[in-house]
């Protein structure tokens, strides 16, 4: 594999999204949806294909069958422009796949998760050797259990390395939210939304009900900068020397907010990546991306790119959508 900025290491998988007024209802009840897309879904494959977007060079690690499904999601890969040599077919495997209810505000996930959780760390240490990044991005790490028990040794030898590296956990199916005790001093970058803030930070504030701001502080004290995608309120930003930024979303219609979050997360590890060393820059770089993702269905279709981006921010023009 030819040497990546950035390996993003997780899941990959089709979604299923489905969007319309309506809420599940069981008793064989029919009810009408306004729209249903199958796209590119894996929280890892959104990032990646932002950060491609944002002229980074990628490569994804995770984990398809041999299905149909796997099939599907590595042709949409492959139309991301994502370098794919790193992904993994597991034969006789089923890919995994989510099915996405989703509403301008919120939405609900079922997930099979398939072969996902099959990922080693063995892979993922040999990838990093033949990848060679200078950043690693984890995601979903409550779906990759072996990963995520082997996470903090590896953490310790990338580090050594000059790695820089963050982790999204996303959500835990289990809603149990451990095993990031060893994890967190060891990342540079962390980077939940903010429910998952608050749960991961529960164990770790003085007062778990408090803002953002202060559960923020509480985990960036164990080292990593915290960075916080607050949907309609923007991003937040506390480094381990208690520094708080905070940056607006641009106003946008929200057609479905599936994925926003990662290339949230993919434009501020590409401004990293293009030298911006400035937190505000980098959370403005983070909000744009995000607030463009959400004006079309699915995590990719409404990915920002670099002369888009840099041009919105040069107050040159705004995004097209």
């Amino acid at each position: 594999m030819t040497p990546v900025h950035t390996l993003v290491v997780g899941d990959t998988n089709p979604d299923f999204i489905l969007r319309g007024d309506v809420k599940p209802r069981f008793g064989q009840a029919e009810q009408l949806l306004t729209s249903a897309d199958l796209v590119l879904g894996g929280s890892a494959s959104i990032v990646a294909s932002g950060l491609v977007k944002l002229d980074v060079d990628t490569g994804l690690l995770a984990t398809v069958g041999s299905d149909y499904f796997g099939t599907l999601t590595e042709k949409y890969l492959a139309e991301c422009g994502i370098d794919t040599s790193e992904v993994l077919k597991s034969p006789g495997g089923a890919t995994g796949i989510s099915v996405i209810l989703s509403q301008p505000d919120d939405r609900s996930i079922f997930t099979f998760p398939g072969v996902i959780p099959t990922l080693s760390i063995d892979a993922v240490r040999a990838s990093i050797r033949r990848a060679q990044p200078k950043h690693v991005h984890f995601s979903s790490y409550f779906l990759v259990p072996e990963l995520a028990t082997g996470l903090p040794a590896l953490l310790d030898e990338i580090t050594a390395e000059g790695i820089t590296t963050s982790v999204d956990t996303n959500w835990d199916p289990s809603e149990q939210w451990t095993g990031l005790d060893e994890v967190l001093p060891r990342i540079t970058h962390f980077m939940p939304n903010r429910q998952e803030l608050r749960a991961v930070g529960a164990g770790y504030a003085d007062d778990p009900a408090g803002s953002d701001e202060d559960i923020a502080l509480a985990l960036a004290r164990l080292g990593p900068v915290v960075i916080v995608k607050r949907g309609s309120e923007g991003g937040l930003v506390v480094t381990p020397q208690g520094h708080v930024h905070t940056v607006d979303v641009p106003d946008v219609s929200v057609v479905d907010t599936t994925g926003a979050g990662d290339s949230f997360n993919a434009a501020y590890i590409a401004a990293m990546a293009h030298g911006v060393d400035d937190h505000d820059e980098r959370l403005r770089w983070a909000t744009l991306a995000g607030s463009h993702s959400v004006t079309r269905s699915g995590g990719t279709g409404a990915q920002i790119h670099l002369s888009e981006l840099t041009k919105t921010l040069d107050g040159v023009g705004i995004p097209s959508v």
